[in-house]
């Protein structure tokens, strides 16, 4: 006779818990927090503790929203998750040195939630992953823990984040958003929980496999996109051609697709195709295309450097011992988000010349540029001070600055390096 499932979950049964307040966990807490009880994990006492204060660092969720969130509650005690039945996991799934996936966050929010699962609850994943890791890597870690059995006594679902941190027109809720189950009856729930709170609607994946190869590619096919825009960038600058100008004039065609040439970080783009390779090579496969762009991308940084250098040697700028300024050090603009930046990988091959470099970034907390990369901001800009100035991340507070007031930074014979079209061709000296 076989075993008997349990029961789906109600709708209104559910009593929910969101895992990993950063920038995904929490604007998804804040949402589910107008509407049902909500509570609110994060490992990070210091993190639990700002929240309670009414303050989100990263910016993402304004104090007015975290007050109107009215049946949302913090806590970082595990003891405080026994009473939920539903838990979203949003841990960040990064990749190590090696560039392979790092589960690490995932298994351990795993594990913390087996610890107190109990028959008939849910374990939604919004985490990037490759196709395959919910139910080949988490679910056997709930089994192991909890002792319950997998699709009989507790099920899965997934709905990849589909965050875009910084931006204020597209939030959670009006975002479209995928979901999944792990049968038929979950996957409804699943679709039912997220469509309480998503007004642009919901697509609901036939499997949950599905599901993550949907969010997967998602940013894939940007970082192949943006890879050919970057060497078509690199071949233009080579025959003197500016590169804005040809894609200004090859986007009059309706269908030709408006990506520009750039630095391919954050914790999207510049890292969830290493988790598609990772599978694929796994199971037999050698992505071309996809490692391709990803090793033009990530040679970027150190493209910018070399023409930032050539370009000083051409106006007899000596290069042993200049000084040079980067302006912006996050990943994009107007965010204070410094994960995976691609900025660090300038400033480490301009060290290779002997280089003496200021960073300035108005968005950035300057405790966390150095925990991370061992990088203290300036924050104050002298004038008149520098050989070569790079404009590397498009703040709104630098475009407002104007051509003027960033030449007047550098001293009178400088190269100034336009990365993202803020300035006119004719007011830098460089651009990609």
């Amino acid at each position: 006779m076989a075993p008997q499932q349990e029961k789906i979950l109600h709708i209104n049964d559910v009593k929910l818990a969101i895992i990993g307040l950063g920038y995904v966990g929490l604007p998804l807490a804040v949402e589910f927090g107008r509407k049902r009880s909500v509570v609110g994990f994060d490992i990070n006492k210091a993190r639990i503790a700002e929240l309670k204060s009414g303050r989100d660092h990263t910016l993402e969720v304004s104090s007015e929203e975290l007050a109107e969130a009215g049946q949302l509650s913090f806590s970082h005690e595990v003891s405080d998750l026994a009473q939920c039945n539903v838990f979203i996991v949003t841990v960040p799934t990064p990749i190590d040195e090696y560039k392979q996936p790092d589960l690490t966050p995932l298994v351990k929010a795993s594990e913390t939630i087996g610890g107190i699962l109990k028959k008939g609850d849910i374990v939604i994943y919004e985490s990037t992953v490759y196709p395959g890791a919910t139910e080949e890597r988490c679910v056997p870690v709930l089994e192991q823990v909890s002792g319950l059995t997998f699709n009989q006594d507790f099920y899965a679902g997934y709905s990849p984040e589909r965050i875009n941190p910084g931006d204020k027109t597209h939030r959670v809720s009006t975002i479209l958003k995928v979901t999944s189950g792990s049968t038929p009856e979950v996957a409804d729930l699943v679709d039912a929980l997220y469509a309480s709170i998503i007004t642009a609607g919901t697509h609901k994946a036939s499997s949950i496999r599905v599901a993550e190869a949907a969010k997967v590619i998602e940013n894939t096919q940007r970082d192949v996109n943006i890879a050919l825009i970057n060497e078509l960038a690199l071949i233009f600058n080579k025959m003197g051609i500016d590169t804005e100008a040809v894609l200004k004039a090859a986007g009059t065609k309706w269908n030709f697709l408006p990506f520009r040439p750039g630095l391919v970080g954050g914790h999207c783009i510049g890292v969830d195709p290493y988790y598609l390779t990772h599978k694929a090579q796994a199971i037999g496969y050698h992505p071309e295309i996809i490692l391709a762009g990803r090793r033009l991308n990530d040679s970027m940084g150190q493209y910018v450097a070399s023409q930032l250098v050539k370009a000083m040697l051409g106006k007899r700028i000596q290069v042993d011992g200049a000084r040079v300024l980067i302006m912006g050090l996050t990943f994009k603009e107007n965010c204070p988000d410094l994960r995976n930046t691609k900025i660090v990988d300038i400033l480490h091959e301009l060290r290779e010349y002997n280089v003496e470099i200021d960073v300035y970034d108005p968005w950035v907390d300057p405790e966390e540029a150095v925990h991370e990369y061992g990088i203290r901001p300036i924050s104050e800009l002298p004038q008149g001070a520098y050989d070569g100035v790079i404009l590397a991340v498009a703040h709104h507070q630098f475009a407002d600055m104007g051509a003027p007031a960033i030449r007047a930074l550098g001293k009178k014979a400088h190269v100034l390096y336009d990365l993202k079209y803020l300035l006119t061709t004719d007011q830098s000296d460089l651009r990609l």
